[in-house]
Formats: structure tokens, C-alpha cells, sequence
């Protein structure tokens, strides 16, 4: 059955949650319905108007960011004043909140919406009380409905349907009084279906209606190949399907109950170009998106207006032709609340549908040197404070930043980290008796930043900031691979579904390989460039490898790893990324950024 949320009397509670901030709380109330129904604001249209300003406000791929991101996770590139391009510090629910309530103002008709991804892979604040306190942050900031992602269902069906209707964690138990709510939001799941009875897990889509009849329905999907980049475990029992069949498939449902102005919102999404700063011209010659999201909404019913995406974190607020040929608005924005998307349509009440010449779109930054929301504070707050025991507790020291994401390299330092954490924590004969370690680049969720956010000293690593680094605690997998096995993986790194965006493997101490990028797919791997210790990998010779359970499931691609023998299931990755830090670094001796030099990059 699908699981229909617990609409609650207070949806907005703005003056509230922006208490002690004097200018917020006056603009708030001006923007406010008063008692009497009649609204303070005289701007909007004539109630009995033929048209309408709706306001759509998106953003995706939150993953339980309540705090504001560190390193190059927590920057948005822009250009400055004086047209220099800078890295500003973006991101935060104190700050998402304020923008998200500013931007409201004056708008009779406003909507928030997501494109999935809002749990999953995230911090250890929300992370370590299974994301409960990002529903409860997103349920106080307005969300009205979301897609579900990939990493909705990283701990399973049974815990999406928790996230959605409420209720104790069935280890962890209840957290606090009162219990768990659930959210107060749809999470929408079109393409997801239940194997043995082929219903969606969710609803496939909500209307959300609005004065003077007018009405706008959401379809929501997550990307058909959420299998490839979820544990088995995750997923297990479900179905997904074609994004644009779905979508379709629900639009013309939505048209015959009269619901004719429909936003589609996909986790999946696009790429810009490259070298770009957060609001690039997106319709500028040569500055279109690529990725999957082209075709899927090259293929969307016209009568889609405008489609929400995410999954790639990206920023990008573009045009694409629907099947008629007419542009059509497709948006993302970024990743981990450090952009929110405002979307303008008019609403056509003759017709109930929008006037797509319209659409106008544009992404904003959630910048840190506004108002924090003090319900926001107030709610980290109070996590924080059930967290502290484990997350402030040190477990290593490092001399510099050690980047985990955004790196100009494929070679990310902490992936090198990482990689020689898992072979020393696997090399011994009875954990293992691993040679190789991989690793996969998206399961690094941050930097290691030197400078922290918090109150502890510079250069110490916490256990909560270990923990946003690998949150998905995956178990350590050990296998028999051959040398041909291990090369057939490398090139899955830049070929069939990888071949568009590379999914680079980090690799530990001691394996060297290099890429030639100016080839095409699988001649991208050098073959007689791969080596262990120096010698040549023999294609005949079998190795040890370790790797997470995520890898070893065959996982971002990788059919290759699916082939180990002999599998040994060892310690968590956190575990021994922890210990590692312990092992090699003290306050007298930090650990340095590795020289990332093991894969060779012919550009």
C-alpha cells in the first residue's frame, strides 16, 4: 500500500521560526494571510483574475546536511563584484530555511519542492539517528513534496516507509518524546514498485491545490538504474522503471482527473560544462547540459511543464525541447542545500494549465552571512546535544585540507587515504589477506577540512567529521580476483554506462596504472601499465582484493568485482578508516595530504 502522509495544522510556522531576527519576523508578518483570510500583501493578482503567479522554489540532494558543509562540499563558484571568480561559502539548514521564507514573501501561490536524495549519505547528525532529524528539519521548512532518491533507500524499504509515516527505529529505539512523526510531505515514488504486487512503494503523485481552483500536480521518480548504485540489500524486493514511461504514464492520469499543470520531479539529472560558475547562461551557445536528463525530458509528455532534477549535483537552470519542439524549463540545484531553484510560472485559471512562455528560472545561493532560522538553531541544537558523546571524540590529526570531493583530479587524495586504510585493515591473513584495495569515489561524501567548523582545534579529525567522510558503514568485502579480472574493472571505469562520466577508482599504496584519456572506452586503461609493487599484474594470477560491500556487489558498474571467489566479510569501513587516522597520526605528527600519484592521467 502506498503510504500517504500525516497532513498537520501548522505547515509554515514563519514568524515562529524566525524569532529574535526583528526585520525577518516584520517582512514575515507582511507576507502573512491575516485572520479575516484577506491578505495583507496587495501585490498579487485580482482573485478573480484570469491568470496567476505560482512560485515554484526546488532543491535536491540535501542528504542530511542540517550543518552547513565543510571543505569544497560547503562553496558555491560565482563570479564576484568585480568579476572575478570565487569560492563562496554556501549551505546550512539555519540559512536554507531564512532564504527559502525570504524568497516566499509575497506570494500567494508558493510551492517547495524536492527532487530527492534529502537522506541518505549524510553527516553523522542526521545520520546517526537514521536521518529523523532532517524529516523533522524539512517538515519546518515548508517542504510540501519530493521524489525519492537513489539514497532513500539506502537502509531499505522498510526505513523509507518509517521516514514517511513515523515511528520508533526498530533497533535504535525512540530517540526522544514525542515519538518520531514522520513526514509531513508526500515522498513521491512513480517508478518504484513492489515485485510480488507490482503497486508503487509510495504515491506516484500529489496535487497540491491552491485558492481560487487553481491546482498543480507532481509526478515524482528516482532514476530506473538506482539498483547499480544502491546495495542489494537496499533494494531488495522492488522494481524500477523507465522514468519517461512512468512519467508519462501518470500525466495522462493527472490530465483526466483535470489536473493539466504538472511538474515532474527525477532524481537524475545532467552535467554543464565544464569550468562553469553556479548561474551560467544555460541556453548560450555550446553552454547546454549533457548527461541522461537530455533525453529523458527530450521524451516527457508535452504536457509536462517543467521538470525538477538532481542525483548529478550539479547547478543548472536550462531550456530543453519537449517532443513538440517547444522549450521546456529543467532545473537543479547543486547539492546539500547550498542552492535553492525559484521557478516563475503564470497559471492560466480558463485553460488550468501554465503558460509555458511564461516559465522563467534561476538558482540562488544560500549564503552565510544572513539571519540563521532560530527553529533551525534550535533544532540542531538539541541533536548536537544528543550526538556529542560520539562525535566530538578525536580520532586522528591531520597537517592540511585533504580533499575527498572536487578535485581538478580523478586521483582524490582522501580517496588514497581511504583506499590504504581498507588494505592495512584487510592485509593480515586472518582479516583477509588483501594486496589491493579500490575504492569507490562516491562513497567519499566530504573533504577532510584543517580548519573546522566547529569548536575543536585545527587539524583535529572528530569521529562526526570521519564519519561525513564514509557514512554508509559498508562492510569490508575480500575476494580472489585475476589479474584479467582486476584490468576488466578498470576499464568499467571509463566505459559502458561509465564511459560518459568516468567513476575513477582510488586505489592503494602500491598499484599503479595509467589512463589515456585522448582514447574512447575501454582502450582508455593502459594494460601494460598496470602494475603491484612495481611488476607487471599477471593476467593469470589470482589476487586478494578488499573493497566495501557496495564494490563488491557489482556496484557504480562494476560486473568485474560480482566475479570474486572466496569472499571474506571483515570490519566496517568507518572502523577502519578511524583506525587508521589513529594509527598514523598524532598532534605531534599530523598526517599530510598523500601526492595522489598512482594513476597516471594522458589528457
Amino acid at each position: 500500500m502506498s503510504a500517504t502522509p500525516k497532513r498537520r495544522t501548522s505547515r509554515r510556522p514563519l514568524a515562529a521560526a524566525t524569532a529574535g531576527v526583528a526585520v525577518l519576523i516584520g517582512s514575515l508578518v507582511a507576507a502573512t494571510p491575516s485572520a479575516s483570510g484577506q491578505e495583507a500583501h496587495q501585490d498579487w493578482h485580482h482573485p478573480h483574475s484570469r491568470t496567476v503567479d505560482v512560485q515554484l522554489l526546488s532543491f535536491n540532494d540535501f542528504h542530511g546536511n542540517l550543518e552547513p558543509p565543510q571543505g569544497s562540499s560547503g562553496t558555491v563558484t560565482e563570479k564576484d563584484a568585480a568579476g572575478n571568480i570565487v569560492k563562496t561559502p554556501a549551505g546550512g539548514v539555519e540559512y536554507l530555511a531564512t532564504s527559502l521564507r525570504k524568497a516566499r514573501e509575497g506570494h500567494r501561490y508558493s510551492v517547495t519542492a524536492a527532487a530527492g536524495d534529502m537522506i541518505g549519505a549524510s553527516p553523522l547528525l542526521s545520520g546517526l539517528f537514521h536521518d529523523e532529524p532532517t524529516i523533522e528539519a524539512m517538515n519546518k521548512l515548508g517542504l510540501d513534496v519530493t521524489s525519492v532518491g537513489n539514497h532513500e533507500f539506502d537502509e531499505g524499504r522498510a526505513e523509507l516507509l518509517r521516514m514517511q509515516r513515523g515511528g520508533c527505529h526498530p533497533k535504535d529505539g525512540c530517540y526522544g518524546k514525542p515519538a518520531f512523526q514522520g513526514a509531513d510531505f508526500p515522498y513521491l515514488a512513480a517508478n518504484v514498485t513492489n515485485e510480488k504486487t507490482g503497486r508503487p512503494i509510495l504515491d506516484p503523485y500529489w496535487v497540491k491545490r491552491m485558492p481560487g481552483g487553481v491546482k498543480i500536480g507532481f509526478i515524482g521518480v528516482t532514476l530506473e538504474g538506482t539498483p547499480d548504485v544502491v546495495t542489494a540489500e537496499g533494494v531488495k524486493g522492488l522494481k524500477f522503471h523507465d522514468e519517461v514511461e512512468t512519467i508519462n504514464k501518470y500525466a495522462k492520469k493527472l490530465e483526466r482527473q483535470g489536473v493539466k499543470s504538472i511538474v515532474a520531479l527525477i532524481h537524475e539529472g545532467g552535467l554543464p560544462p565544464a569550468n562553469t560558475t553556479f548561474d551560467f547562461d544555460c541556453d548560450a551557445p555550446g553552454n547546454g547540459i549533457s548527461g541522461p536528463i537530455v533525453d529523458i525530458a527530450k521524451n516527457i509528455d508535452p504536457q509536462v511543464d517543467a521538470l525538477v532534477t538532481g542525483h548529478t549535483h550539479q547547478p543548472y537552470a536550462c531550456t530543453v525541447p519537449d517532443p513538440a519542439g517547444n522549450p521546456r524549463t529543467v532545473t537543479s540545484a547543486a547539492s546539500f542545500g547550498r542552492l535553492y531553484t525559484d521557478l516563475e510560472m503564470t497559471y492560466d485559471r480558463c485553460t488550468h494549465d501554465i503558460v509555458r512562455t511564461s516559465v522563467a528560472a534561476a538558482n540562488h545561493v544560500v549564503r552565510r552571512d544572513q539571519p540563521k532560522a532560530a527553529d533551525m538553531t534550535d533544532l540542531i541544537a538539541r541533536w548536537n546535544k544528543l550526538a556529542a558523546p560520539i562525535a566530538g571524540r578525536s580520532v586522528g590529526y591531520i597537517s592540511a585540507d585533504i580533499n575527498g570531493r572536487g578535485s581538478a583530479s580523478p586521483e582524490l587524495p582522501l580517496g588514497d587515504v581511504i583506499a590504504d586504510a581498507q588494505l592495512e585493515g584487510t592485509a593480515a591473513a586472518d582479516k583477509g589477506g588483501a594486496r589491493i584495495a579500490f575504492m569507490n569515489p562516491g562513497g567519499i561524501r566530504s573533504d577532510l577540512a584543517y580548519k573546522a567548523s566547529g569548536s575543536e582545534g585545527d587539524g583535529v579529525v572528530t569521529y562526526g567529521e570521519a564519519f561525513t567522510v564514509q557514512p554508509f558503514t559498508n562492510m569490508m568485502n575480500v575476494f580472489d580476483l585475476t589479474g584479467a579480472q582486476i584490468v576488466s574493472a578498470l576499464q568499467q571505469q571509463v566505459s559502458g554506462s561509465n564511459e560518459a562520466s568516468p567513476r575513477i577508482l582510488q586505489v592503494s599504496k602500491g598499484f599503479t596504472y595509467t589512463l589515456d584519456m585522448t582514447k574512447t572506452g575501454a582502450a582508455r586503461v593502459v594494460t601494460d601499465s598496470v602494475k603491484l609493487d612495481g611488476q607487471p599484474l599477471d593476467p593469470a594470477k589470482t589476487y586478494r582484493v578488499a573493497m566495501n560491500e557496495f564494490l563488491g556487489g557489482g556496484g557504480d558498474g562494476f560486473a568485474a568485482f560480482k566475479e570474486g571467489k572466496n569472499k571474506l566479510v571483515g570490519a566496517s569501513d568507518l572502523d577502519l578508516f578511524t583506525g587508521y587516522l589513529t594509527a598514523h597520526s598524532s598532534a605531534a605528527s599530523p598526517l599530510a595530504p598523500p601526492a595522489a600519484d598512482r594513476i597516471t592521467i594522458i589528457k
